[in-house]
């Protein structure tokens, strides 16, 4: 710019500092009401820099954008969204420009020109570092929920004695802990190395099927956890375990997922309950090798029966089972082959083919069965008997481990 110019622009700005700066607050109250109530503070001295840019050509100093980068953590801190906050400082800029004496009164294009310059390169600098200072801040807040929802399920499912400081925590993630809660775990195939990707897509479908209150998905121990109302209307005739495995079941890895549902409890210690519950029955469904994915505990409450009373069912199983031990080839194969027997409602010929064998070997095996123990596969009277040490021997993981 030449000095004739200089000059120029230098009357055209007399009168920008008027005293009291009401023009100024002017502009801010408009650009705040225009971005929707945003509060005026989150400006700063944003304004009295563009008008010093105009005036000046200044660029702003690195202590200015530092003011401004810290503006922006406060907008994410007041829960003021990103775009709201750049419409402030967007609207505040036209507002101001419009009425900057650089321009009202100046006819000079150069004057006019180098004033746009020096405000566009301020507005640049200050909207860039307000949305880095914005999303820097929103990081960590996200970072810091992660932690304390995990905390918070941690205690919940572990059954936290500090009742009322359970309850104080769960209030910010809508959780009325006086209501009845039910928590669903699903488990995949193989561990995955990363199941963040299977907690965010099954995040996404249930809180849109129960909404943001009274509901948590998180991870533990490699499960994916859900902590949902007992009770919704939401769902329909979709249960919680069904809904979950439809989603997971979409993933490219884990699949076959199997979901385990506990019973609806109220109270935090009801979510520790109804947690033990589903973790119990992952635990049976692995050791009496059940395919079912959706599994809910009350369907396995006839086994919690059989091993609550562990050393009758050890005597059972080493008075029915123990003399297949001495079997060729020990007791797993014929076993195995009275776990199938059972489980395809006793027909040999299904049981041959489960098993990869002839008819005639399963029939060989049963009748080694009946001749070994004194119990007869084949004869209703002896079925109960022998299907009830089954399971009790597949709980206790026997054969494989002597049970005690």
């Amino acid at each position: 710019m030449t000095p004739k110019a200089r000059g120029r622009r230098r009357k055209a700005n007399q009168g920008l500092d008027e005293p009291g700066g009401a023009w100024l607050d002017g502009v801010a109250q408009d650009a705040s009401a225009a971005a929707g109530g945003v509060p005026v503070e989150l400006l700063g001295d944003f304004l009295p820099l563009l008008a010093d840019a105009a005036a000046s050509g200044r660029r702003p100093r690195r202590s200015e954008l530092e003011a401004v980068e810290a503006l922006g953590r406060r907008a994410a801190e007041l829960g003021v969204s990103a775009g709201s906050a750049v419409q402030l400082y967007l609207s505040a800029s036209w507002r101001l420009w419009r009425e900057l004496p650089v321009v009202v009164r100046s006819s000079d294009s150069e004057v006019v020109r180098a004033a746009a310059e020096a405000v566009l390169h301020v507005v640049s600098d200050a909207v860039a570092i307000l949305a880095d200072g914005y999303n820097s801040a929103r990081r960590q807040m996200v970072r810091r929920e992660e932690t304390l929802r995990r905390e918070l399920v941690d205690d919940l499912l572990r059954g936290d004695s500090d009742v009322g400081g359970i309850v104080e925590r769960a209030e910010p993630f809508g959780l009325d802990l006086a209501r009845p809660h039910q928590v669903a775990l699903a488990a995949p195939h193989r561990r995955l190395p990363d199941v963040d990707a299977a907690t965010s897509s099954l995040e996404r479908i249930v809180l849109d099927s129960l909404g943001d209150r009274d509901v948590l998905v998180a991870t533990k121990d490699g499960l994916v956890v859900v902590l949902a109302p007992g009770e919704s209307e939401a769902l329909g005739r979709t249960d919680l375990g069904s809904l979950m495995l439809a989603e997971l079941d979409r993933l490219p890895r884990g699949r076959p997922w199997q979901v385990a549902v506990g019973r609806a409890y109220p109270g935090s210690y009801g979510i520790a309950r109804s947690y033990e519950e589903a973790r119990e029955a992952l635990t049976m469904a692995s050791r009496l090798h059940l395919d079912t994915q959706v599994i809910r505990a009350e369907q396995l409450l006839v086994y919690r029966v059989l091993v609550r009373d562990q050393p009758a069912i050890v005597d059972l199983v080493n008075a029915v089972l123990g003399p297949l031990e001495n079997a060729r080839g020990g007791a797993e194969p014929l076993l195995a082959t009275l776990e199938t027997y059972f489980a395809t409602g006793d027909v040999a010929t299904e049981t041959a083919r489960q098993l990869h064998l002839s008819v005639r070997a399963v029939t060989y095996r049963l009748g080694r069965i009946k001749t070994l123990t004194g119990y007869d596969p084949t004869d209703p009277a002896h079925r109960f008997t022998l299907h009830a040490t089954v399971l009790g021997a597949r709980l206790l993981g026997w054969p494989g481990k002597s049970p005690q």
